[in-house]
Order: structure tokens, then C-alpha cells, then sequence
């Protein structure tokens, strides 16, 4: 069985169609590219799988539920997407602590691995209003495998992260994909598409076609 089915959704804001009759399927422990220009529909697309967004038509499947049927939002999915929301005047690891005690998924020694997992001192007491960007992207990444989750769903995971750290993600990323991850990844880098994804599809003005 499929862990993502998306069977011709479209979606409009006003007059402007955003996505236009997309259909993708996710296979379990495989990785997929989305590609495009900003404002294609690729972060749009990722919030309707997830059930941030609704389609106007059109079904999402995650993991045998309907999205906005059977279940209110994809169940077992970590995401990253856009600027994740974190509390500035707290620790990295106290950040991850908080999003772990909502469902009780996660404990301390899960907090400390994700957080070195993704080259983040556990023990460092930095405020996160401290961080810079690739810092922040780090534990965006940290919080989005925390429970390990099935279904990774990640929008730009490499922005602002130096050589070494993208270095670092890409091999997060194939370790979970091993694991038997499905990981879906919006990039705009080539070089990170053709390193980390099975298939890759491109979206341009709300389409979306598999890339040969």
C-alpha cells in the first residue's frame, strides 16, 4: 500500500489555481524531489498532504486514512515547513522538550539523540532567538524526526546550512530512507535532488510531471 495517494486535487485562493488536477503516489522507504520556482505550488501541495490546507477537489490518502475524512491531518508525518515556530528564549533541547510532552512520544534520551543527530549540542543552554539560520534549520530538522515518524515531509531542509552540514542532512536523510522512511523534499538544488531522490517531479504554475 501506497503511504501517500494524492488522486487529482486541485486548489485556488480567489481566482488564482494554485494546483491544478495533481495526482502523486509515495511509496514507503523510497525519497521524492519536488522541484520548482517559488510560488509553484510545491509548499501548497505539502500542506494539503498534510491537512494544513484542504483541496477544493480532488482525495489525499496518508497511510490508509483520508486526509480531512478518516482523520483531521496526515497521522505519523514530521514535517519541516517555511520558517518553523519555536520559543526564542528557550534552550534548543527545552524547545524539543515542550513539543514532546503534547503526545508523550518522545523522552529525554530521543530529545539528545535528535538533537546530535543533527549536530546540536543537547547540553548547550543557548537561546534559540540566539540561533542563526542553519542552527535553526538544524533543530527544525531535529523536531521533525523526533517521533519517528513514518512520513518525512520537508520544504528546503539544506537552507542555510554550510557545506558540512548539508553534508550531514543528506546523510540523515538516506539513513532514514533506509529505515523505511518515505521522505518527500521540496529543494531547489540539483545537486541535492540528484544525491537523495528515487523519482523526482517538477511543478510549474500548479502541475505537477515526473522528471526522467
Amino acid at each position: 500500500m501506497s503511504e501517500i495517494e494524492v488522486k487529482s486535487i486541485s486548489k485556488s485562493f480567489g481566482k488564482q489555481q494554485v494546483l491544478k488536477n495533481v495526482s502523486l503516489t509515495c511509496e514507503k522507504g523510497r525519497i521524492y524531489g519536488l522541484i520548482g520556482r517559488n510560488g509553484s505550488g510545491k509548499t501548497v501541495l505539502m500542506k494539503c498532504i498534510i491537512g494544513l490546507l484542504r483541496p477544493d477537489v480532488g482525495e489525499i490518502t496518508v497511510s490508509g486514512k483520508r486526509v480531512g475524512r478518516d482523520a483531521e491531518f496526515a497521522q505519523n508525518i514530521g514535517f519541516l515547513i517555511e520558517n518553523p515556530g519555536f520559543l526564542s528564549g528557550e534552550s534548543g533541547f527545552a524547545n524539543l522538550k515542550y513539543l514532546a510532552s503534547i503526545r508523550r512520544a518522545a523522552d529525554a534520551d530521543r530529545i539528545r539523540e535528535c538533537l546530535e543527530l543533527v549536530g546540536l549540542d543537547p547540553g548547550s543552554r543557548k537561546r534559540v532567538g540566539k540561533y542563526s539560520l542553519g542552527m535553526r534549520q538544524r533543530l527544525g530538522i531535529a523536531q521533525a524526526i523526533l517521533e519517528r515518524p513514518d512520513i518525512l515531509m520537508l520544504d528546503e531542509p539544506m537552507n542555510g546550512l554550510d557545506n558540512s552540514g548539508v553534508r550531514e542532512m543528506r546523510e540523515l536523510l538516506l539513513r532514514e530512507r533506509d529505515r523505511g522512511v518515505t521522505v518527500l523534499l521540496a529543494s531547489h538544488s540539483a545537486e541535492d535532488i540528484a544525491v537523495l531522490c528515487d523519482r523526482v517531479f517538477s511543478m510549474d504554475g500548479g502541475v505537477l510531471t515526473e522528471k526522467e
